[in-house]
């Protein structure tokens, strides 16, 4: 342990977890002197249009740096809670993992499970929280250090952050570093009081609580009369908010007349087109595209795109 951590070098923590969120958290956590005896991640699956298989990118970080890790394909089979007793865990870090993890596996580190979420809890509980205080336009926001128990994001506070984002809004990649940073210092900065039995939790106020949804595909879908005002602020906190995935994208008429989105007609197409670049115009409160990809072609500014569906 470096002089930042003042727990003991004898505390065995697992870590958990699976998107860059968790690396970024990782990261400074190892910075700050917590150093993890084993990552536990999600198996890989099958991505892309080719469904080929992909791994988490905790699981790469963990190749690239020499680190223990597991893939569980099942948290409660008995294997897997017999594997971590093993280990000896005082302590569970979870950090953006995506699985629920039952209560058996979180009664087997001497100290319990703590949760890094980036929200102010317990608003925003689920797996988009931070999506969803882009596209909720919520510039103060934060993040959560909470000790687990067997319901999604609803065990007692053990530290929190909160502040008006500077810059907002951040493109998710963005904010996701961001707060990953946050969350890692705020629960170095707690570990010894909460460990020691010190640091008084507080339950959160559940009645309070706001869920946040699954993103799909089709949540990227635009209309190109939704730039302007408050529907043009609102479509730019989705782009931000969505920027890594699915991307926004509207459908455009190609030549002839349009009356519809599928199809030919009167000797035109409708294409999608991917936003690939967009910002946002003070003075003129509108969303001005930048660069987009029409549908099987390469990435062109926006007015190479207007000559192109002329």
């Amino acid at each position: 342990m470096t002089k930042n951590s003042k727990i003991s070098t004898d505390t065995h923590i697992i870590y958990f977890g699976t998107s860059e969120f968790s690396i970024y958290a990782l990261e400074q956590l190892i910075k700050r002197g917590v150093v993890p005896c084993a990552i536990v991640t999600v198996p890989d699956r099958p991505a892309g249009r080719k469904m080929e298989m992909a791994s988490p990118p905790l699981k790469i970080w963990a190749l690239s740096h020499g680190v223990n890790f597991f893939q569980f394909e099942k948290l409660k089979e008995e294997n897997t809670i017999e594997t971590l007793k093993m280990l000896s865990p005082d302590l569970f870090i979870v950090a953006s993992y995506g699985k629920i993890i039952p209560e058996a596996l979180l009664q087997i580190p001497k100290h319990g499970a703590l949760n890094v979420h980036p929200s102010l809890l317990p608003k925003l509980r689920g797996a988009t929280p931070l999506q969803t205080s882009i596209i909720q336009d919520m510039e103060y926001t934060g993040v959560s250090i909470i000790q687990m128990d067997k319901e999604m994001d609803h065990g007692p506070i053990v530290a929190m952050h909160e502040e008006k984002i500077p810059g907002w809004p951040l493109p998710y990649p963005e904010l996701e570093k961001y707060l990953a940073l946050k969350g890692a210092n705020i629960l170095t900065d707690s570990l010894e009081g909460y460990i020691s039995g010190k640091l008084k939790l507080t339950e959160q106020i559940h009645e309070n609580a706001t869920f946040t949804k699954k993103i799909e595909k089709q949540d990227g879908f635009i209309t190109l009369d939704e730039l302007t005002g408050e529907a043009g602020w609102n479509t730019f906190l989705k782009y931000n908010a969505l920027i890594e995935w699915p991307g926004l994208f509207f459908f455009a008429h190609k030549g002839g007349a349009s009356k519809g989105v599928d199809g030919t007609v009167d000797g035109g197409v409708n294409i999608r087109v991917k936003v690939k670049e967009a910002s946002w115009n003070t003075a003129l409160e509108t969303m001005e595209i930048l660069r987009v990809v029409p549908e099987g072609k390469k990435e062109m500014t926006w007015k190479d795109f207007e000559n192109y569906i002329a």
